[in-house]
């Protein structure tokens, strides 16, 4: 399993059956876009965690471009098939053994709406299993007890949590979400990007170090393979 990072929640997975993209947000991030051309992405499903302009931007040319699967709760995927696109809709709690592996649609606290204002359902995060590991994609989340739920049934290889602040988790409470979790293996998201959520690298690893845990801060367009 190889995770690859373009800035905010945008990553790909790239398994062994299957390539995976999550959230993608590219081509309206100054910090991606001139570094990543979206056509040149390959994608048989695309994963999100909810519909800020953020983690939507560019599934639909992304979409068109591969005949990705999107997969997502409901009211986004019901978004996106109305425009004509394959989807699988999804709910909190549900899970489906996917071509590639499991996916199971888990709870986030935040907001989620279209960039339009319109329903964008409930937000949620990922567990995903395939290639003998299995991670955990949280998405924009605040700190919630509901994780804790996870490893009574996950043993994860990889946490990926939002660390920027101000509009999820920081570096304190994501801290917080890995013992939840009970995962020492982090990628750090959504941070960076812009004022809001600027964050003190220094600071976050040495703090991440100090707890026993591991904090990848993985540069634009770089990866980490499990």
């Amino acid at each position: 399993m190889k995770i690859t990072f373009y800035g905010q929640n945008s990553l790909t997975i790239q398994l062994e059956n299957a390539n995976i993209i999550v959230d993608p947000f590219i081509t309206g991030n100054d910090k991606v876009k001139d570094k990543v051309d979206i056509k040149d992405l390959k994608a048989d499903y695309i994963l999100l965690t909810h519909a800020h302009q953020d983690h939507i931007l560019d599934v639909e040319e992304i979409a068109t471009n591969t005949g990705a699967t999107i997969v997502s709760n409901y009211e986004i995927a019901m978004h996106y098939q109305a425009k004509g696109f394959t989807v699988h809709p999804m709910n909190h709690g549900g899970k489906w053994n996917f071509d590639f592996g499991m996916v199971k649609y888990v709870n986030a606290v935040h907001t989620s709406s279209f960039p339009d204002g319109s329903n964008g359902g409930q937000p949620g995060g990922f567990i995903l299993q395939a290639d003998g590991k299995t991670i955990y994609i949280a998405g924009d989340t605040a700190l919630t007890w509901d994780m804790k739920l996870i490893p009574m049934q996950y043993a994860l290889d990889l946490a990926i949590l939002p660390i920027g602040d101000n509009f999820t988790m920081g570096i304190d409470d994501a801290i917080i979400a890995s013992d939840f979790v009970d995962c020492n293996n982090i990628l750090g998201v959504h941070y960076d990007t812009f004022g809001y959520i600027e964050i003190d690298h220094n600071e976050a690893q040495s703090k991440f170090k100090n707890a026993g845990k591991k904090l990848h801060l993985v540069e634009i367009g770089d990866s980490i393979v499990l």
